[in-house]
């Protein structure tokens, strides 16, 4: 079966990302120093990389072969179910069909649980539009 090309070619770790240096170097530095804040927020146009960055960070915080790499190794368990979007612990939800109060009190209880498959429970949330 064939992969689309923005799946294939989509950065995999932080050195990848083209542009965003401040961006990445913020990141790096949080995750180097073990200096991880519990909610970030890529805001910018279409395409310049707000999700994949997200996912790289979840990689990295929740690679189970380096201990707060801020580079992920990529082919651990972990690494490898991120890439494939089945990480129990890293949830992505689209915020435009995600509407209602409801939904967000889902949201709300189910981050209450720990985590069990890596470190960090990470959710990303795409589409968020204030």
């Amino acid at each position: 079966m064939s992969e689309a090309l923005y799946r294939k070619y989509r950065p995999r770790n932080f050195d990848e990302i083209v542009g965003q240096e401040q961006v990445k170097q913020v990141l790096k530095s949080a995750i180097t120093n073990n200096d991880i804040a519990h909610a970030y927020i890529f805001y910018g146009p279409r395409g310049t990389g707000k999700t994949t960055t997200a996912r790289i960070l979840a990689k990295a915080v929740n690679c189970s072969a380096e201990k707060f790499s801020e580079r992920p190794c990529g082919i651990c368990d972990s690494c490898k179910a991120i890439d494939n979007s089945s990480h129990m612990d890293v949830i992505e939800i689209d915020a435009a069909s995600y509407r209602g109060i409801d939904e967000v009190r889902k949201i709300r209880d189910a981050a209450s649980y720990r985590p069990s498959m890596g470190r960090y429970k990470v959710y990303i949330i795409d589409e968020f539009h204030m």
